[in-house]
């Protein structure tokens, strides 16, 4: 007797548990990549698990764009979010609607704050990007801020330190009537082997020395 009693005590509990784990009023859910798929909410993703239990809630600075060219590899490719050897990719708007990004990890955390202008996914541990930097260089006649604007193409790792500046990058407009998006002008070839872009003399081979 006491072990029906049991049996229908834990019969009548599992639709508690099973409502406890359901993810309602979705309007988009992402293919699964490395045990987490992304769902949408308006403007807003999280993320859930194999189990279906929300492992990263909504947020809205989760990068997307539905009219994503998927036959590119950089930030322009992205149709949806997705986690990439641990890292998603996080954006925010800066200056006058330029947008940059950076990366969280599968808890949700902050990796790198949004500071890059394009970046390819991450392979065997790195990513090239281009990096944006602003700095203040002093007030001017009218007391108003001089900022100074800096753009390199770099290698970061999953941590988001740079681990390789490569060439100066020059004539990127910070407005979002001139901005274009700059392409990132490093890729990898092999670990430890890169293409560097350069405007004079287009590509050349490079080898560099990475801990990992």
């Amino acid at each position: 007797m006491k072990k029906i009693i049991v049996t229908v005590f834990v019969m009548l509990m599992l639709p508690n548990v099973f409502h406890s784990q359901t993810v309602k009023n979705i309007d988009e859910i992402a293919p699964f990549s490395e045990g987490l798929a992304a769902v949408r909410q308006g403007n807003q993703w999280g993320f859930i698990n194999e189990e279906g239990t929300m492992v990263i809630n909504f947020r809205n600075d989760i990068y997307w764009n539905k009219d994503a060219d998927t036959s590119k590899k950089d930030v322009s490719g992205v149709q949806y979010p997705m986690f990439n050897e641990g890292r998603c990719l996080i954006t925010k708007i800066v200056e006058d609607g330029v947008p940059v990004y950076g990366f969280i990890d599968t808890k949700g955390n902050v990796v790198l704050e949004p500071q890059l202008l394009n970046v390819y996914p991450f392979k065997n541990g790195f990513t090239t990007a281009v990096l944006f930097e602003k700095s203040m260089k002093g007030k001017n006649e009218f007391n108003l801020d001089i900022y100074e604007f800096k753009f390199h193409d770099v290698m970061l790792d999953t941590s988001g330190e740079i681990v390789e500046f490569f060439n100066r990058r020059y004539n990127i407009q910070m407005t979002k009537k001139r901005y274009q998006r700059p392409p990132v002008r490093v890729k990898q070839l092999s670990k430890g082997l890169v293409g560097v872009y350069t405007q004079d003399q287009g590509w050349e081979v490079r080898k560099i020395t990475l801990n990992n």
